[in-house]
């Protein structure tokens, strides 16, 4: 998947979109690095805790079924549980994005907001 993103685009950023409700799956968030706490990054919302996914090459799949033994679909790598209060996120670049599959789930606390319209430069202008 290609990059949604580039160096130098300039986002507009509801810091307060995650005071009432979780974030959901495929939003654009924002939030402090978890190796490089002065830093924010921006990546994709895959999945929600508490809950089992499965984990594949590219992130997570779907959520894994209830029942004891549930067969994993053919690309998923393991089943991964997140814990109550952190979501997994993934970037479009996958094997060069450093995201939860490099650092694992980030705590929902570290959310600065949901990035939600690049407003430049004025060539890229579009929501997200």
């Amino acid at each position: 998947m290609a990059p949604q993103l580039q160096a130098g685009d300039r986002l507009l950023v509801d810091t307060a979109a995650y005071r009432d409700r979780l974030p959901a799956r495929g939003d654009v968030v924002v939030f402090v690095d978890p190796e490089e706490p002065a830093r924010w990054l921006v990546k994709r919302v895959a999945g929600v805790g508490p809950g089992r996914f499965w984990a594949t090459r590219n992130g997570l799949g779907a959520p894994v079924p209830p029942g004891p033994d549930p067969a994993p679909p053919p690309d998923s790598v393991e089943a991964l549980t997140l814990p109550e209060g952190t979501v997994y996120v993934v970037g479009n670049t996958i094997g060069r994005a450093r995201d939860s599959r490099s650092f694992g789930p980030i705590a929902l606390a570290t959310l600065v907001g949901r990035a939600y319209r690049c407003y430049a430069p004025a060539g890229r202008r579009r929501d997200l």
